[in-house]
């Protein structure tokens, strides 16, 4: 099944992105090659980018904070594990600590490495990290790659705080959704939201096999999905199908 997910806000869409972007460096960070190194240093100035926002620092903290007091109020309830219960709010605890006490904006310390905001300022330029425009990066890209990867986890370190705050609020977001089987009509499926609850997120899954792509929109009212196929032309074209797939909404 692919999964796919939309944000209702755009807190979460940032949550999100944050997430596919530590994702990448996770996956870049254990490999040998310069070009692997390259990009992982590349998402490293992107995670900066998406953090650069004045208010996401205080709004993960609140999040945080709303979700303690959401799992502190289960203290108690017989049909609740307390071991399991406890071991979230420490995981809520620590990550609150260690984004708390981190003095600025994540990678903050980083601005002051002249030789990084070098390589970071020429990376937006299409081919700008060339030997002739960066010499020294060229040689740092030439090194051992054990050396390598330890100057790129010295650097990720400071990202680590918001990396696993966003992290464990988007895990518990997701583990709030209940999966339902739904249904197309003529490839296209709309919900009417129950009031009283905000959700945050949809979560939907869909065979691969029926080579269907699903266009999903949504505000506080009414969830839309619209399935269409990429055909030969090139081009993304209705479908007309009744399709089932799975849906959740997490709040």
């Amino acid at each position: 099944m692919i999964l796919y997910e939309y944000p209702f806000n755009e807190r979460i869409r940032t949550y999100l992105r944050l997430e596919h972007l530590i994702g990448r460096l996770g996956q870049l960070l254990p490999r040998d090659s310069a070009l692997d190194h390259h990009y992982a240093l590349i998402a490293i100035f992107e995670v900066m980018d998406v953090t650069s926002r004045a208010d996401l620092k205080s709004d993960v903290l609140k999040d945080l904070e709303r979700q303690k007091a959401h799992f502190a109020a289960f203290r108690g309830n017989p049909a609740i594990s307390e071991a399991s219960l406890e071991a979230v709010l420490s995981r809520l605890e620590y990550a609150f600590a260690q984004l708390s006490g981190q003095m600025g904006k994540p990678g903050h310390d980083l601005q002051d490495n002249e030789w990084l905001m070098s390589i970071r300022s020429r990376a937006v330029i299409p081919g700008g990290t060339c030997e002739f425009d960066l010499p020294a990066y060229h040689a740092w890209q030439q090194g051992q790659a054990a050396s390598r990867r330890a100057d790129l986890n010295q650097w990720a370190s400071s990202l680590a705080p918001m990396a696993n705050a966003v992290t464990l609020l988007l895990q518990l977001l997701r583990d709030s959704g209940q999966p339902q089987k739904v249904m197309t009509r003529n490839g296209h499926f709309q919900q009417t939201l129950p009031q009283g609850r905000t959700f945050q997120l949809l979560r939907l899954r869909i065979d691969p096999s029926m080579h269907l792509i699903p266009e999903i929109s949504g505000n506080r009212l009414m969830v839309s999905v619209r399935l269409v196929r990429h055909e030969a032309d090139g081009k993304l074209h209705p479908a007309r199908e009744d399709v089932p797939f799975e849906l959740a909404l997490c709040a």
